[in-house]
């Protein structure tokens, strides 16, 4: 009875469980790939994107407003009280007589239409607005493109700069483990002393933990692109890639005005103060007149039945005109928001400007920063790889001590540290600069 018990149990289990799920296939991650993936299915991204979609909505309820409006609407009364008409008799005593009068009908269909002739430009307005306003969620979405693309890159970046100091510190390590086996054998044979060995041992004990971490950094950006490419979590990757220095002419006075020529934030600017401006008229139409065509065609019957003779219709075409008298001062308010609104974004304006001049010039001077870094390193990677060799030597010859040999290598796993900084940083300045310029992902690409 337990074994039946217990077998039975067991196939619950397997069948509860069911398939295995499928393994994620790996993804090959090139710059052009995180872009690409970014750009088509970061959530954040999208969810910008969909503003534009609003945006050209709005434009379309906005010319929906120049064609009438048509309504249909149906009635059937539930309970009704008629009128009583009393009229006295024409007999003198007689009882005055009482009569029963229905003006209303149980069933009632109707028909009504809108049509405006004229707003004072309010409609006219109301379109010149929202077409701005979807011009300028086009450039919101410009802004957002380039700000998407500054993360991916950087992101993309990060993850090669932190693999890559793995290798450095992975190759430190393996250069002070084989000084230590070698101060091993030396102090077997009487060479070198019990104080070289316990500074060696502590060198390797020391580069450990700067190995761990590392590698967990490698880990955490891996998982930040991810994130960033709209990617899950779990998602098998491989980043395919290698930071590389390519040296590039830029003009600064020339980058500063295609910045103020080309960044979006600008332009959005320029469609908000359009859009203030026609706030005013809309604001001031309110001092005019309207004037609107309107029409009402009726049919009503006691019985619902279609029958000939049964149902009665007449309808009606109005022109109605509606002056404004007053309206408690609040067309000169409006107009007073408006006109304050558009001096506000004259002011954001200018010190947008500033700050776009500034993000130029600090993109340009750390961009050279890291070209002038990165040329000094080239050469010390080299002279550094030189005195650990020469170290070594000396070493093994008795002529200095090991602190001596330590330092050297110290010296290498900082160059190389330093270089490979130089190239991120060189790299990551050139794509915020491209972005300070305004320049979209293909144009930057082409350049």
């Amino acid at each position: 009875m337990k074994k039946t018990s217990a077998l039975f149990a067991a196939l619950l289990i397997i069948l509860g469980s069911g398939p295995a799920a499928p393994a994620q296939e790996k993804i090959t991650l090139t710059l052009e790939k995180c872009l690409s993936l970014a750009l088509s299915q970061n959530p954040f991204y999208l969810a910008s994107q969909e503003r534009t979609d609003a945006a050209q909505a709005r434009v379309r309820q906005a010319a929906a407003q120049f064609f009438p409006s048509l309504n249909a609407q149906g009635l059937q009364n539930l309970d009704e009280k008629v009128f009583v008409l009393e009229f006295p008799s024409f007999i003198p005593g007689g009882r005055p007589q009482r009569f029963a009068i229905d003006f209303t009908k149980d069933y009632q269909f109707s028909l009504n239409f809108t049509l405006p002739l004229y707003t004072g430009g309010r409609l006219t307005s109301g379109y010149r607005s929202a077409k701005l306003g979807y011009l300028s969620s086009q450039e919101s979405s410009r802004q957002t493109t380039n700000e998407t693309v500054l993360n991916v890159k950087r992101g993309y970046y990060n993850y090669l700069l932190a693999e890559q100091l793995v290798g450095i510190s992975e190759e430190a390590l393996n250069l002070a483990e084989k000084t230590l086996q070698n101060v091993k054998n030396m102090f077997e044979v009487g060479v070198a002393s019990r104080l070289d060995l316990l500074r060696a041992e502590v060198r390797v004990a020391n580069l450990k933990p700067p190995l761990i971490q590392a590698r967990n950094n490698v880990a955490v950006a891996e998982l930040s692109l991810k994130t960033l490419l709209g990617l899950d979590v779990a998602q098998p990757v491989e980043v395919s890639g290698e930071m590389t220095y390519t040296p590039v002419d830029i003009n600064l006075d020339e980058s500063i005005a295609k910045a103020v020529e080309n960044r979006p934030e600008l332009s959005q600017l320029q469609y908000q103060k359009q859009v203030a401006g026609e706030m005013i008229k809309i604001a001031r139409a309110d001092y005019l007149p309207t004037i609107a065509l309107s029409g009402n065609y009726s049919t009503w019957a006691d019985r619902f039945a279609f029958g000939k003779n049964n149902w009665q219709s007449f309808y009606a075409f109005n022109l109605v005109l509606s002056i404004p008298l007053f309206n408690g001062l609040q067309t000169p308010a409006k107009v007073a928001e408006s006109q304050a609104l558009i001096r506000e974004l004259g002011f954001t304006e200018k010190g947008l400007v500033n700050n776009i001049k500034f993000e130029v010039q600090a993109a340009y001077l750390t961009l050279n920063n890291a070209q002038e870094a990165l040329l000094s390193q080239e050469k010390n990677i080299d002279a550094a790889q030189e005195s650990v060799r020469v170290a070594e030597l000396n070493y093994s010859e008795g002529l200095i001590t090991i602190t001596d040999l330590g330092a050297a290598q110290v010296a290498l796993s900082e160059a190389r540290i330093n270089y490979l900084r130089a190239i991120y940083e060189y790299t990551v300045s050139l794509a915020q600069l491209e972005k300070a310029v305004g320049l979209s992902w293909k144009d930057s690409e082409s350049n």
